[in-house]
């Protein structure tokens, strides 16, 4: 006897299924359930002709065009939390990165919401090291930049030894007056050696980076089962 994708279809409809799934954490589930649901019509007769194959292919191709630009309509910190980054990193080559059959295109802009959503919270601390990574990467490829990022630590070092040394806590008017200072030359040293180019080069690329994985990333169980030797 097989069964539907559904196994309560006899008196629980889909949307109610999943919407069950989704809040019972089974989004793994959801998640298969939706990939199989947009392959379930792809079958044709064999007297399909070749302008209804080309015109296929055509609104094919269409519909993943759409769904790749519709991910940048995302918002994908929008259930993410400061807890998500209090956590363990999840393994780079196991859980991060995995095989090839942990990807898949998203069937729809759904789908994709729904996978964009949840592995940013799962490998939140993961796209975190990657932004950091291009950052230092793209302050390597623009010298300027680097000199300007270690003279406004420097600057601060300096500010926070002489707050110290001279015990500026005790004037705050005096404080005051030397933090703003100390703002406006850090301003004037970012600006003047781009190091505000650095960092949109580097939120550009780990945002193109983080938004196309976690949609093509397929969603697994939250906590894999251990292997028993």
């Amino acid at each position: 006897m097989v069964f539907s994708s559904n196994p309560l279809s006899l008196s629980v409809s889909d949307p109610t299924f999943d919407t069950w799934l989704r809040d019972s954490g089974y989004l793994e589930i959801l998640d298969q359930h939706s990939s199989s649901a947009a392959a379930a019509p792809s079958t044709t007769s064999s007297t399909t002709t070749t302008t209804t194959t080309a015109t296929g292919l055509f609104i094919s191709f269409f519909s993943h065009a759409l769904t790749l630009l519709s991910l940048f309509t995302l918002n994908p910190f929008s259930k993410l939390t400061t807890d998500d980054f209090s956590g363990p990193t999840p393994y780079w080559t196991r859980s991060f990165f995995a095989d090839h059959g942990s990807y898949s295109f998203p069937s729809g802009f759904g789908q994709a919401r729904l996978r964009v959503n949840e592995n940013v919270k799962r490998y939140a601390r993961n796209y975190a090291s990657l932004f950091i990574l291009f950052f230092v990467c793209t302050l390597y490829q623009m010298p300027l930049a680097l000199i300007g990022m270690i003279s406004s630590l420097v600057l601060w070092d300096i500010f926070k030894f002489c707050s110290d040394r001279w015990r500026w806590d005790r004037y705050p008017v005096i404080r005051q007056v030397m933090v703003r200072a100390a703002q406006c030359v850090t301003a004037v040293i970012l600006i003047c050696l781009n190091v505000q180019m650095a960092l949109f080069c580097a939120l550009g690329v780990s945002y193109t980076v983080m938004i196309m994985h976690a949609a093509f990333r397929k969603l697994t169980p939250a906590k894999q089962p251990t292997r028993s030797r």
